[in-house]
């Protein structure tokens, strides 16, 4: 008996230690030497595919540095994520580091966590060139593309409240199949974060055919995401990004992704960086995107 009770301990402490290590995401990267990155498919130039599984881009690359820093024998598994399902992999533990173009917002941090910005966007419209689309005001009676699952949708209910404009959502299930409304002709215009607009502009077919124009919607921060229940990870990995930000590394990977020719077209996305991230640069934080909100 006195042996069994001994035996039903030890394996109570080792139970009791796999739910301590659970939640331990480093810990659990180093012991399968291999970290889960989620990535999107159509998100440039933050996190695309370039087919063949082969994931490329601005936080992509990020990720990459992060967690051969943290983990430097580990290999990346990459998993592509769409926008509905993105948060409920990260929270279940399906992926270890989600490296794509979520927005970090009071909601969201709720269920998960958020490393520093990284990227700050604007939402703004997309359209053909020579469409007298040229403000939210004229989106009335147009038929208006967006992702499922993204803040895009939000904003344009606000702003269909506050104008009283009425315009007919139609939804794609990635941004990839978002811009192909528009490039179709089924919507009239596409709203979303003014980089990936530019990205989706940039790998298109004839890229001259169209304009980002339009007031700014609203201003979003853009960060890796990751478990809400791992402190430690979390801090991991904002040291990583403060380290990159002081050796100059995060605004040559900005300059890379944004600023010079990417593949598969070898065309610029050309989006400068702006005030607001240069300012997040020097003072990194986590805050979520009521913080930038106009008062």
């Amino acid at each position: 008996m006195k042996k069994q009770i001994l035996t039903l301990a030890a394996l109570a402490l080792v139970a009791g230690g796999a739910l301590a290590q659970s939640n331990d995401t480093l810990a659990k990267i180093k012991s399968s030497g291999k970290a889960v990155m989620g990535v999107r498919e159509s998100s440039a130039p933050l996190s695309y595919t370039l087919g063949g599984g082969k994931y490329v881009g601005y936080h992509v690359e990020l990720c990459e540095q992060i967690i051969k820093k943290l983990a430097p024998s580990a290999t990346i598994e990459y998993t592509p994520v769409t926008s509905a399902n993105r948060i409920p992999l990260v929270q279940n533990g399906t992926v270890d580091i989600e490296c794509g173009s979520t927005t970090n917002n009071a909601t969201r941090q709720k269920d998960v966590s958020f490393g520093y910005t990284t990227y700050v966007t604007e939402v703004r419209t997309a359209v053909k060139k020579g469409s007298a689309i040229k403000s939210v005001a004229d989106l009335d009676g147009k038929n208006v593309a967006t992702t499922t699952g993204t803040t895009s949708v939000a904003l344009l209910r606000k702003n269909e409240r506050s104008q009283k404009i009425k315009f007919n959502e139609v939804y794609g299930k990635d941004h990839a199949d978002s811009f192909l409304l528009l490039e179709s002709g089924r919507a009239d215009a596409f709203v979303m974060d003014d980089n990936i607009l530019a990205g989706l502009i940039a790998s298109s077919k004839s890229p001259g055919d169209y304009a980002i124009v339009g007031e700014t919607l609203n201003v979003e921060p853009i960060a890796v995401m990751f478990r809400k229940d791992d402190p430690a990870f979390k801090k991991a990995v904002d040291e990583q990004i403060s380290a990159m930000i002081k050796s100059g590394d995060i605004e040559k990977l900005y300059t890379k992704w944004f600023m010079t020719p990417i593949a598969p077209k070898n065309v610029s996305v050309n989006l400068p960086m702006g005030d607001t991230l240069k300012g997040l640069l020097k003072s990194p934080n986590d805050n979520p995107a009521e913080s930038f909100a106009k008062k």
